[in-house]
């Protein structure tokens, strides 16, 4: 018999390929972990990788602690004189003291659309598909509408435009029927937090955390421009390797603040759906998930977050240099590729993270699994049918919006910000608009995180939903073969 690893406080054998025949045994206190000890067996031949102790890529976790120590040392280093004096005639300190209200502010109204989420998801998930249409119908009449634009490239693009549109409304119409199933999983998702209502409140400490960071790398990177940037008869010149690092530093941290509470979320919503007696505000199996997630999957978490930081990094650099007039054509392409290989990786990290947080596995062996389960049962179309994120979408950048007329207002209030933004109410808007949307995304991660953990456990554990959850069970099965009649569930 295999070694079982554990549901985030919950031991339960490991993931599978062949997922046809599941046998449930009996309730087992093993593995020395804490928790209910419900264990699922499945009959396999083959199995990723199954370790209930031990710290997972350590190395990344080590990288990750030198990253964060890195900035403090260039904060107390640098940071300090470019806050109190500057070359650049720019007052640091109001460009801090801003971050800090736009973070703050965005936890506000990041709470509001987490409540909002909650208690209206078939609306929001219908507002969020109609969104993508107004969308793809506004990127039409931009184009169109561009003043001193040949028109040879209005018809090029616009024609292109319009193709998108339409395809767009296509897949609108063909996805509206789903909206039943995705709100269920929604609902199904939203029932585990609200029973595990603890997990909101680490999102929100992780949330707090991305504020405290913002401050500390605007410190931080203040302090290094201050040294760096030097201007001369020809130009300003500038520092692209500490560009480049500063830059991988802030996304690292972030993609680990973010996958952290995705984790987290995942492996509470597990033990939820096999033990929901587990289940509280501050319950075991929260808790549980909050310390194998900041312990031995951590090392895990760092890997792809890293990845990520990488060619988003390179992605920044490269639009830093095309704002620069470097680098000519070749930079826009090389811009456009690093922004498709990181969404590519960001959605692969959301899957793999899911097993992470489930079973506690290594990056590797979870990314791997993660995408056999949904290969081998055929779910990749609902993989690419996956509503809820265009509500969470919507709802993030609603948020940001708002911070980002917040940042307006404060310009107009501050005259040292507004110096800072060299009197332009639209830099203003968009450094709101990014500190909303980047710390609204990290909370409304706990929904996209439940109900992805939710996709994943319906078809790996259907029967164990059944028994612990048996209205949810019955309805999300009802809304799955009325539309996916063609794949069955065990």
């Amino acid at each position: 018999m295999s070694t079982p690893v554990v549901v985030q406080g919950t031991p339960v054998s490991p993931p599978q390929q062949d997922y046809g025949s599941q046998d449930y045994g009996d309730n087992n206190y093993g593995g020395g972990d804490t928790g209910t000890g419900v264990t699922t067996s499945m009959e396999t031949d083959q199995q990723p990788e199954a370790k209930t102790t031990g710290c997972k890529d350590p190395i990344f976790a080590v990288l990750f602690y030198l990253n964060v120590i890195a900035i403090l040392v260039v904060c107390a280093t640098y940071g300090r004189d470019a806050l109190n004096s500057s070359d650049t005639g720019i007052n640091y300190t109001e460009l801090v003291y801003g971050s800090l209200i736009f973070g703050v502010t965005s936890l506000v109204f990041s709470a509001g659309g987490l409540g909002f989420l909650m208690q209206y998801p078939s609306f929001m998930i219908k507002a969020g598909l109609i969104f993508t249409g107004v969308m793809a119908l506004a990127s039409c009449v931009y184009i169109f509408m561009l003043p001193n634009t040949s028109m040879s490239y209005k018809a090029i693009f616009g024609g292109l435009a319009i193709v998108f549109f339409l395809l767009t409304l296509c897949y609108i119409r063909a996805a509206w029927s789903r909206i039943p199933f995705a709100a269920t999983n929604m609902i199904t998702a939203g029932t585990a937090i609200k029973a595990n209502i603890g997990v909101a409140f680490f999102a929100l400490f992780f949330a707090a955390l991305q504020v405290v960071w913002l401050v500390l790398w605007s410190v931080a990177y203040s302090g290094v421009w201050d040294v760096t940037y030097v201007c001369g008869n020809d130009g300003c010149d500038v520092n692209y390797g500490y560009l480049f690092l500063l830059f991988v530093s802030l996304f690292f941290t972030q993609q680990v603040l973010q996958y952290s509470v995705h984790v987290i979320v995942a492996g509470t919503v597990a033990t939820w759906w096999v033990a929901p007696n587990e289940s509280g505000c501050c319950s075991k199996g929260v808790c549980h998930s909050f310390i194998r997630t900041i312990s031995t999957s951590f090392g895990s978490i760092c890997l792809g977050s890293l990845l990520v930081a990488i060619i988003r990094a390179l992605q920044m650099l490269a639009n830093t240099a095309r704002s620069n007039g470097d680098g000519g054509f070749l930079v826009c392409i090389a811009e456009c590729i690093l922004s498709c290989l990181a969404s590519c990786l960001e959605y692969f990290n959301k899957w793999a993270y899911i097993y992470v947080g489930i079973y506690g596995t290594s990056y590797k062996d979870s990314a791997v699994a993660v995408m056999q389960l949904f290969a081998d049962r055929g779910w990749d179309a609902v993989i690419a049918d996956d509503l809820v994120g265009n509500a969470i979408l919507l709802t993030s950048i609603v948020a940001g919006l708002i911070i980002g007329a917040i940042g307006i207002g404060y310009a107009s209030a501050n005259a040292e910000f507004s110096n800072i933004v060299a009197d332009n109410s639209w830099v203003a808007f968009l450094i709101g608009f990014t500190a909303g949307l980047s710390i609204c995304s990290i909370l409304l991660g706990t929904i996209a995180s439940g109900v992805n953990a939710v996709i994943v456990l319906f078809a790996e554990k259907p029967r164990e939903f059944e028994q612990n959850h048996p209205e949810l069970s019955r309805d999300m099965r009802e809304k799955w073969h009325e539309f996916y009649p063609e794949i069955t569930m065990q």
